[in-house]
């Protein structure tokens, strides 16, 4: 990360979310050594328990050290998921009842065989990996329902409200982010689904969209935690799809999404821009907008074009504000071996040591042929599941790469300083019981041996060339 000019007033604000510990209250090296869970890029091994354990000694290693430091605090971290999409739950639902259980329970349950998937994230109406486009409140062209009185969850009823019980009754405190990808055509200035912008005359009428939407999914024991006011508001070339630019975001939620919020009693979050992080000034103009700030929690990002240290940007202008990273597609026509230090490099550590508390895959089923998705919706997103007929499961690397985080970084887990220097990068955290995770990628082309220390003593592992590897003590 290249460093940045930092102001007086991020230094003061940020004193609350990074801190130096005592070190009387520092936890000692555990007496049982470490264990470590290994994934490699030519699939030997996925999520392997290694054998034995890592041992802490005096001795000083040689070549390269990652130096953990939980004196060095930053941010608590909310979780690791997917994006649940339309697509992704019709397909759970299609499984057969026993199947789809013990599925559901591998992914979001917190057993030695689980992977402890924490956060979800879910659109708003249809995504373009949906089979059909629909809104909760289409009419028939020429018409429009200011007042929502056709509002409904229907489309949602068949598939996801169904399949998102079950999680809950599984893993009842998962965050949900909720995500339009468009509103209502007949609120746009081309009545189409796919681009075009809202029309201000409805953004009153959108504002309560989304409070239906939310006080819906309530009714039905769904909570939502969070939304984001549009998914990729600068692509408006997807099925569905809208175009909202900066300045039209934060006049939306300062002077409509925000006040229906606070009128309607609605504690969930309000998270600005959910796009790539080449434009950061984006989320910069939300937030600096004196209207609409007080009402968002933080700003979202995907990386298809930018740097990840772009969230850092943001985070230095906003440290009272929340970052998060909420969306990347794995190809169909990439390899296991391409995608794993990749995703794991720049989104399981790159996100989070760049101050996002949550980290999210696109997204979790599809079926053997990338279906479903809306026409002209992406055709070759790989689920981190593909989910075939007669109950066949076959685990894609987004599974691995997000389990070597949500396993063991669980909610609560607060990220904590790793000396990281150009190779084998790297993130720790300090769990809530008081344990460590320390999350490893050999960017190199040949197997590496390295130090781990900690508390003044060392553990010394190796790494097969682009594997990723999660320490545990």
């Amino acid at each position: 990360m290249k460093p940045t000019r930092i102001a007086t007033q991020f230094i003061l604000a940020t004193c609350s979310a990074f801190m130096l510990l005592p070190a009387h209250a520092q936890r000692q090296p555990a007496a049982g050594g470490i264990t470590a869970w290994v994934t490699t890029p030519d699939q030997t091994q996925q999520l392997r328990r290694q054998p034995g354990q890592l041992a802490f000694g005096k001795a000083a290693p040689a070549g390269a050290v990652i130096e953990i430091d939980d004196r060095q605090r930053f941010q608590t971290m909310d979780g690791f998921g997917y994006c649940l999409t339309g697509g992704s739950a019709e397909l759970l639902h299609a499984m057969s009842a026993p199947a789809r259980a013990k599925l559901l329970r591998e992914l979001f349950g917190t057993g030695p065989a689980d992977i402890g998937v924490s956060y979800l994230r879910l659109s708003i109406g249809a995504s373009d990996l949906d089979a059909t486009v629909f809104s909760y409140d289409d009419r028939p062209a020429g018409q429009v329902d200011p007042t929502l009185a056709h509002f409904s969850l229907a489309p949602d009823e068949k598939y996801l409200i169904p399949v998102l019980k079950e999680i809950l009754a599984i893993t009842p405190g998962i965050k949900l982010l909720g995500s339009p990808w468009s509103p209502p055509a007949w609120m746009k200035t081309n009545e189409a689904t796919k681009g075009g912008s809202l029309k201000p005359e409805y953004y009153g009428a959108y504002a309560q969209y989304f409070v239906k939407y939310i006080q819906g999914m309530k009714a039905a024991g769904i909570t939502i935690d969070a939304v984001t006011v549009q998914n990729e508001p600068l692509h408006p070339g997807n099925n569905p799809s809208l175009l909202m630019l900066a300045e039209q975001q934060a006049t939306f939620i300062g002077q409509h999404l925000g006040p229906a919020f606070q009128k309607a009693g609605l504690k969930t979050k309000i998270i600005c821009y959910d796009h790539n992080a080449d434009k950061p000034e984006y989320p910069l103009t939300v937030l600096g907008n004196a209207a609409a700030s007080p009402f968002v929690d933080g700003a979202a990002f995907h990386l298809y074009a930018g740097p990840i240290e772009a969230l850092s940007k943001v985070h230095e202008a906003y440290p009272q504000k929340n970052v998060y990273f909420t969306e990347q597609w794995t190809g169909s026509k990439t390899t296991f071996a391409s995608n794993l230090d990749w995703h794991v490099q720049n989104l399981e550590i790159g996100a989070p040591r760049n101050w996002a508390k949550a980290v999210l895959e696109w997204n979790l089923a599809a079926d053997p042929s990338q279906n479903p998705h809306t026409p002209g919706g992406c055709t070759e997103c790989l689920g981190a599941l593909t989910l075939a007929p007669g109950d066949q499961v076959t685990r894609n690397v987004a599974y691995y790469t997000v389990a070597h985080a949500s396993k063991w970084v669980r909610p609560g887990a607060v990220r904590v300083g790793s000396t990281s220097q150009g190779v084998l990068p790297n993130v720790a955290y300090r769990t809530p019981s008081g344990g460590h995770v320390l999350l490893v990628v050999n960017d190199q082309a040949t197997p590496q041996t390295f130090g781990l220390r900690y508390q003044g003593q060392a553990a010394v592992a190796t790494l097969p060339a682009g594997a990723v590897a999660t320490y545990v003590w």
